[in-house]
């Protein structure tokens, strides 16, 4: 009985931050990370060896410490590709002049363009994901629609696909409430919450299993 209460508060309360989750996303939308943002990058040809920690200390300097990314490009690493949220042609300049006089490169900013780059949808985020995750989902049930027979295995199989909903429901509302970034991390963690959701919910029904098994022992 006091397991049964335990669990319903829990179910209530991921109800409750799910449609929290769902308020906040339909008024604010997802926080991305930048490189899933609408962004703007240029790309520097320096014909030399450099490193990205002294081009990051001229984007800081420079950009006023707005967030930048910042990647080696081409095959000998002597080009670098420079991404922020925006770039006015007076911080292009500026960066261009800086990067020359640190290196001795002769860089011209009216040759260098800036390249916008549309905001990544969250939807192509998640669509390399969903299609495993279905195929497994759909395995796991077999599955369990086998091995849990004796304790009713549409139960076994309502239980997993509530509890799979439950958990990512939870996972990317408490993102959005909470205004995290959706970045490259967040797939890899949603997939751990779910590994580690079937993991919870598969030790539940083996322990009711094993009751099972006693109770047909005694009889």
């Amino acid at each position: 009985m006091k397991e049964n209460k335990t669990r319903n508060i829990i179910i209530l309360i991921s109800i409750i931050v799910i449609i929290v989750g769902i308020v906040i996303t339909a008024i604010f939308r997802f926080n991305f990370e930048l490189i899933y943002k609408d962004s703007k990058k240029i790309e520097l040809y320096l014909n030399k060896e450099f490193e990205t920690s002294d081009i990051k200390q001229i984007t800081k300097e420079v950009l006023n410490n707005k967030k930048v990314i910042i990647q080696k490009v081409e095959v000998f690493e002597d080009s670098v590709s420079i991404i922020a949220e925006d770039f006015s042609d007076e911080e292009k300049s500026n960066l261009v002049t800086k990067i020359n006089e640190k290196y001795g490169t002769d860089l011209k900013s009216d040759n260098i363009k800036i390249v916008s780059i549309p905001h990544t949808r969250g939807r192509d985020i998640v669509k390399p994901y969903l299609l495993p995750f279905l195929i497994s989902t759909l395995i796991i049930i077999v599955y369990m629609a086998i091995r849990y027979l004796k304790i009713n295995s549409i139960k076994a199989i309502v239980k997993v696909i509530v509890s799979l909903i439950l958990a990512q429901g939870v996972f990317f509302s408490l993102i959005s409430i909470t205004r995290l970034p959706i970045s490259r991390f967040t797939m890899p963690i949603s997939t751990v919450v779910y590994i580690l959701t079937l993991l919870f919910v598969t030790n539940n029904l083996e322990k009711q299993l094993e009751l099972n098994k006693e109770d047909n022992t005694e009889k």
